[in-house]
């Protein structure tokens, strides 16, 4: 079963997708920038036939509104929404009348890039809601000040230049980056639906994301890892080098997490080594009581 909704959230309307049984434990997919929910499309029918998958589009982008405000933005406003739409759709229960947690109640986050920065944000400060954390690609941030008002100046300038020239012409800017290199090796019509989803995007929704949840303007979550118990699946693909250096990094200071690099990925692992993506996920899940029982 798979259902839209459009859920209203602090004066902001989110779009929000549902696929699978209820009863089963959650799952709850964020994408990355410039991305929207349609990006997991072709994980959703594997996996909702083990899990209850949530795929939403984060604010600023796809369906979901773009305030004007550059402010509305941040990353704790963002994931104050994001706990706001688990709790109104449902997706976070309470417990039974015995005092039990109810299995649909268990959400699994999984975070991708911009997206996994917010999953990590909400592990750290909602840690009551999740029961595992797994991000692909994803970083705690920047460690220093200085390196944190560089990228600020520099998304600034980017935000500046989606507002300039529109958004088509700044996807043909955003694909030529050396960080996308790797999705070459897509088919055309990957690439095509890739970039068609892009062009979908607010040009005002994207360059408020950059000023207000940005890599510069978001709190450095490095100190956080060592303090963080649940357990966490950090993926990275072995072409993309600075986030493998940043994934081993982060896989010394965790607790409990594992760490897998994917041979012939980049940046996007779940778009250019699907089916090594999804095996990844379904067994850390599984190796976790609770992360699935109705496989």
């Amino acid at each position: 079963m798979r259902n839209n909704w459009a859920v209203t959230i602090h004066g902001v309307t989110y779009h929000v997708e549902v696929a699978g049984d209820e009863q089963r434990p959650s799952l709850l997919l964020l994408h990355g920038f410039s991305g929207s929910s349609q990006n997991w499309a072709a994980h959703v029918p594997a996996l909702a036939q083990h899990y209850r998958v949530i795929t939403l589009d984060i604010l600023g982008h796809g369906r979901t509104d773009s305030p004007t405000k550059p402010a509305r933005y941040s990353m704790e406003k963002v994931a104050r929404d994001v706990t706001a739409v688990l709790q109104q759709s449902s997706i976070v229960n309470p417990a039974t009348s015995s005092g039990q947690v109810r299995q649909s109640s268990i959400v699994n986050l999984l975070g991708y890039s911009m997206g996994g920065r917010l999953a990590l944000y909400l592990a750290v400060h909602y840690p009551h809601l999740f029961h595992t954390l797994i991000l692909e690609s994803a970083s705690p941030g920047l460690e220093t000040e200085a390196d944190r008002a560089m990228r600020r100046g520099h998304d600034n300038l980017l935000a500046n230049l989606i507002l300039r020239v529109g958004i088509a012409a700044f996807v043909d800017y955003w694909e030529a980056l050396p960080l996308w290199a790797s999705q070459q090796q897509l088919t055309p019509e990957q690439r095509a639906a890739l970039r068609a989803q892009r062009l979908q995007n607010n040009p005002i929704g994207l360059a408020n994301s950059l000023r207000g949840m940005g890599t510069g303007v978001q709190p450095s979550l490095w100190p956080y890892l060592p303090g963080l118990n649940l357990p966490i699946l950090l993926l990275a693909g072995a072409l993309d080098e600075k986030f493998v250096s940043i994934n081993t990094t982060m896989h010394r200071l965790l607790l409990n997490s594992q760490l897998e690099i994917i041979v012939g990925a980049g940046h996007t692992v779940h778009l250019e080594r699907p089916s090594s993506f999804q095996q990844h996920v379904h067994n850390f899940l599984e190796s976790v009581a609770g992360g699935a029982r109705h496989s």
